[in-house]
């Protein structure tokens, strides 16, 4: 039996926060991922951006007491890449995270999510990750070719870090100097920005007829990318790296309260993410206190980018350099498969194509495998992984 199948999630076991170096350089781990999202978001829509900062810091605080682990809330990656790709207005925004609250608190009450993770084999999900890997790859190759010299600095930075950790105790701050370092460069080429008190967020209900829109043009395509990535394979991934399973159920409530009560205040809609942990876990991150950093560099960022003007002060190359060793540490867990034949052609699928499109070729293919081997009278890995499960129960 594999141990590691099944865990309850017992938070008195779990080590309080910490708020050591370690911690603090990884809890920038994610912000490669987290505030390129955010700012194209705020360049192309009618949102304001110290607003989705403010309950980006806070939520990650929240999550940081709540979990005791290095969870991470990103901007929902679907929503994100269509808004700025048909720069949509805040008010089709909201409605898209009103409607995805809704429905992922109910799966969470009703304990879907766990229903649903019995008919999703675990190469299925270790196909998402090794997807996101490559999206990833090639969003931090697309960051690099605009912004050389800062992504080939912050590479370099990184890359001696890891050596440095890896060979003797020294813990790796990369992304802590790579994050802030970029910012007091841009700081230093382009001046002090002026600093302007942010607004008090305000209650905004949109109006009815964007509810449709919303639904087909931002919810329909974020729904199976959130399932997949953002509620089991983060699950998937507390198992792998800090050997506790926070349950999919709980993932899938935190995800709707969280829009639920951000997104008509202004916020962004957010979710979990597999390769922000990740990315956290890269830098050093092992508890929640990574997360309640986070939240309170996210909060300061909320104050400094009140105005708009801050926006362009960043290079972009140092998020290219943060997404690639996201990346490399995501695909490492994604090799963790029972196929790699299920999981490699999702990865090709979805660099392709789409996520959504990868996940149902994967459904597919790893059920044709079950089908297959069942034929033959062989076990897989998802039915000894559902029979240790009904043991431990």
């Amino acid at each position: 039996m594999d141990l590691l199948t099944h865990h309850p999630y017992n938070k008195d076991k779990l080590p309080k926060p910490a708020f050591t170096l370690r911690e603090a350089a990884g809890s920038v781990g994610d912000f490669g991922t987290i505030l390129p999202i955010i700012f194209g978001v705020a360049l192309v829509s009618d949102m304001n951006i110290s607003n989705i900062l403010f309950f980006f810091g806070l939520w990650f605080i929240i999550s940081g007491y709540y979990y005791r682990l290095p969870v991470p809330i990103e901007p929902m990656k679907a929503v994100g890449a269509v808004v700025i790709a048909g720069s949509l207005t805040h008010d089709i925004i909201a409605a898209s995270g009103i409607i995805i609250g809704i429905f992922f608190l109910l799966a969470g009450v009703m304990r879907w999510m766990e229903a649903l993770k019995k008919y999703i084999p675990k190469n299925v999900i270790r196909g998402v990750q090794a997807a996101l890997a490559l999206l990833l790859l090639r969003s931090a190759f697309g960051f690099a070719t605009g912004d050389i010299i800062p992504f080939a600095v912050a590479t370099l930075i990184i890359a001696l870090f890891w050596v440095g950790a890896k060979y003797t105790r020294l813990p790796d701050v990369s992304a802590l100097i790579v994050v802030f370092g970029g910012v007091g460069a841009g700081i230093l080429i382009t001046g002090m920005p002026e600093f302007v008190l942010p607004a008090l967020p305000t209650f905004y209900l949109p109006p009815p007829e964007v509810f449709s829109p919303a639904f087909t043009d931002l919810v329909l395509p974020q729904i199976p990318l959130t399932i997949t990535n953002a509620i089991l394979a983060t699950s998937l991934l507390t198992i792998d790296l800090f050997r506790h399973e926070i349950k999919p159920d709980r993932l899938s409530a935190t995800i709707g309260v969280m829009n639920l009560v951000t997104v008509p205040f202004g916020g962004f809609p957010m979710c979990h993410g597999a390769g922000g942990m990740a990315g956290q876990y890269r830098f050093g991150a092992r508890t929640g206190g990574a997360n309640i950093i986070a939240g309170v560099i996210l909060l300061a960022f909320a104050f400094f980018f009140a105005s708009a003007s801050v926006l362009s002060i960043i290079p972009t190359g140092i998020f290219g350099a943060l997404l690639l060793f996201v990346a490399i540490e995501l695909g490492i867990h994604a090799t963790k498969t029972d196929s790699l034949a299920v999981t490699g052609i999702m990865a090709v699928v979805s660099f392709a194509g789409n996520i959504t499109i990868a996940f149902i070729v994967g459904m597919i293919l790893a059920w044709g495998r079950i089908w297959y081997l069942r034929k033959k009278g062989l076990e897989t890995d998802t039915e000894k992984s559902s029979v240790s499960e009904e043991t431990e129960e």
